[in-house]
């Protein structure tokens, strides 16, 4: 088995979760408040009103977590580092205890023939940062790379297969336009001053990863394809790519922001935000780049008749659109298509040049017994597109199911579960389900690359 990434002569497994979703423990081991702490706090922001202070335990229950990624079958194992258990206050004092936590973590994984690849970043921005103007700060960025080179100088010697942002889209503009994830901002075009910041966070932290040796460094984006409802909407549906797409891969293949972006986003031509250089430092910074899919958007001018769509204020200075949702859908409302990940995978392998990795795809579904068929048909049918991008040329590494575990589903609260693996509300007990039998048998059935 390697640690480095994939070779690509077969497809890789793996499962991912994230920090905040899964480990709970927020008030130990000197772990800092987060802008999730704070935003799941306020009344309404969270559906279920609960947050992750306690969610699955996995800071605690590590161990038998990792026993049932190892029972999957899955070799690779994405987990992410909460930076505020690393740097508390965001800058400054380091915390041992957190990386201590992430030693073991790492440590347990290997123990078990599985690979962990860490995410640096999966939305849980120290608050105090936050209380600084968080993303809409340059300084921040600054931050970052410094947080991300104590934990690679903690992690280095065993964890080869890093990321530095998990959507940081997001971030941005779930978080700074719409205000529908933490910090619960809605502030317009404030969103692309911190999808730049974004940007430059990941050009820092490349750059001091790299020049310490990571030959295996990549972002994930949850890029999306946008098929307009009609002709009339095409143009709308361009820039909806710009704003969900092209902000990311523009810098990252081109070291620019391009024409169509910047007449929707004028707060990035600004030369006081994206000043010289820092492009330049995005441009040919990752080695691979993760892909997360899970729903095609279909997008059609404005429409009061169609019911409102949570994210369309998460595309500043874009026309005004209303998204058509087609049957069948998941729990959480999502359109399941299996296509849209196959053109989205060769079209981002063509676009880039770089090995893709699909770094989370799966769905929510009510799971009223744990025979979830529904979700193994997802499953199933995902997979083949992702083989079908393979023949066409696409140069697809590994395909990692989100998620391990039901968890807190950030906005969603506890409503909607995407786990292969039930977790029981009153006493957290792990129960999996037919998708995770399903996976292991897949998996174990030759299907999944041993490398």
């Amino acid at each position: 088995m390697t640690q480095h990434l994939p070779d690509g002569s077969r497809l890789s497994y793996g499962v991912a979760t994230a920090a905040y979703q899964i480990e709970g423990a927020t008030a130990e081991d000197g772990r800092g408040a987060s802008i999730w702490d704070t935003f799941a706090a306020r009344p309404g922001a969270v559906r279920d009103g609960r947050d992750g202070s306690v969610a699955c335990d996995s800071y605690h229950r590590y161990a038998e977590d990792l026993d049932l990624v190892a029972g999957s079958g899955a070799q690779w194992y994405r987990f992410s580092v909460a930076w505020p258990r690393i740097v508390p206050e965001g800058t400054g004092r380091v915390e041992q205890r957190g990386l201590d936590h992430y030693d073991r973590l790492v440590d347990a994984a290997l123990a078990r023939g599985i690979s962990p690849t860490a995410t640096l970043y999966h939305w849980d921005l120290p608050q105090e940062l936050e209380d600084r103007d968080g993303w809409l700060n340059r300084d921040t960025a600054e931050a970052f790379a410094d947080y991300a080179s104590v934990v690679h100088d903690r992690l280095g010697d065993r964890v080869r297969v890093w990321a530095t942002h998990n959507e940081p889209w997001c971030a941005a503009y779930l978080g700074y336009s719409a205000g529908v994830h933490a910090p619960g901002r809605k502030e317009g075009g404030a969103g692309h001053r911190a999808a730049h910041h974004l940007n430059l966070a990941h050009g820092l932290a490349a750059a001091r990863l790299h020049d310490a040796g990571v030959s295996d460094l990549g972002i994930v984006h949850n890029l999306a394809p946008y098929w307009p409802e009609t002709a009339e909407a095409a143009q709308a549906a361009d820039e909806l790519d710009a704003v969900r797409n092209r902000v990311w891969v523009g810098p990252l293949v081109d070291g620019a922001y391009d024409e169509g972006l910047l007449r929707v986003a004028p707060e990035l031509a600004d030369p006081r935000l994206v000043r010289d250089g820092d492009l330049a430092l995005v441009r040919g910074s990752a080695d691979w780049i993760g892909v997360n899919y899970y729903t095609p958007f279909r997008p059609t001018l404005a429409d009061p008749s169609l019911a409102r769509h949570p994210e369309v204020e998460a595309y500043p200075g874009a026309t005004p659109v209303s998204f058509v949702v087609r049957e069948p859908r998941t729990d959480i409302g999502w359109e399941v298509d299996a296509i849209g990940l196959e053109e989205l995978l060769v079209d981002t392998h063509r676009r880039t040049g770089l090995p893709v990795l699909v770094t989370e795809n799966g769905a929510a579904y009510p799971d009223a017994s744990l025979d979830d068929q529904d979700r193994i048909g997802y499953l199933r049918d995902h997979i083949a597109a992702t083989e079908r991008a393979r023949a066409a040329g696409a140069d697809v590494r590994a395909y990692i199911v989100w998620t391990l575990l039901d968890n807190f589903e950030w906005a969603e609260g506890y409503t909607k579960t995407f786990g292969i693996v039930h977790i029981d509300p009153s006493d957290l007990t792990r129960t999996p389900k037919a998708s995770y039998h399903w996976l292991a048998e897949h998996i174990a059935s030759g299907s999944g690359s041993t490398t």
